[in-house]
């Protein structure tokens, strides 16, 4: 089996429903959120829009992979793990939600601090694609469309400061092969698409 290469997403704003739930005695606050949601296109990530299928978290969970909730995907700061429990992942009608029992350290006070001023509105997660766990289309006119079916491997979550730059690298080789075979075919070759538009001119000029 091929294994494909790490890619990043991220949200902001509203979307994310990122939120601090406080909880009694000494308990440590709950950091809630999305860290992907479903049926929602994104913007153009160089040449293509993405959305991800509902279900598409289902196998992945189901292998209980052990996540790390990261902040800014910093390896250095960790706020909870899904091996510890202190890390929890579901996938609900909105998309990929998880639960972090936030630690008692500098940074954890900082990050909740962060989120109830509003200075940290943004959540993201870095994945693997399954072997197969995407399809492309090629609209006539726009940028492609890839929809994600099925994540093979979930490395982390979390909070970020700046979700506007997602990791494309390993989706745009998987366009561009996607793109080859869609030329090799005799339907997607660029004299394909071009009696198809033929056709239909010839169609509709006869109305």
């Amino acid at each position: 089996m091929t294994e494909t290469t790490m890619e990043t997403r991220s949200l902001a704003g509203s979307t994310v429903g990122l939120a601090v739930e406080e909880r009694e005695g000494d308990q440590a606050p709950m950091l809630t959120g999305y860290a992907a949601v479903f049926d929602r296109q994104s913007e153009d990530l160089g040449g293509f829009i993405e959305t991800i299928a509902r279900g598409a978290f289902t196998n992945v969970l189901a292998s209980n992979p052990d996540v790390r909730a990261l902040v800014n995907h910093n390896k250095s700061e960790i706020l909870g793990r899904t091996k510890s429990g202190t890390l929890r992942l579901m996938e609900d009608g909105v998309g990929l939600r998880y639960e972090i029992d936030v630690p008692n350290t500098v940074t954890a006070r900082s990050v909740v601090s962060a989120i109830k001023r509003g200075d940290i509105d943004g959540s993201s997660f870095t994945f693997r694609v399954a072997p197969g766990g995407d399809k492309w289309a090629f609209p006539d006119e726009g940028p492609a469309m890839r929809t994600v079916t099925e994540f093979g491997e979930l490395l982390d979550v979390g909070p970020v400061t700046f979700p506007a730059y997602p990791d494309t690298t390993a989706a745009s080789r998987s366009l561009e092969t996607a793109r080859a075979k869609e030329c090799e075919s005799p339907s997607g070759s660029k004299v394909g698409i071009l009696r198809r538009r033929l056709d239909l001119r010839e169609r509709n000029a006869q109305f």
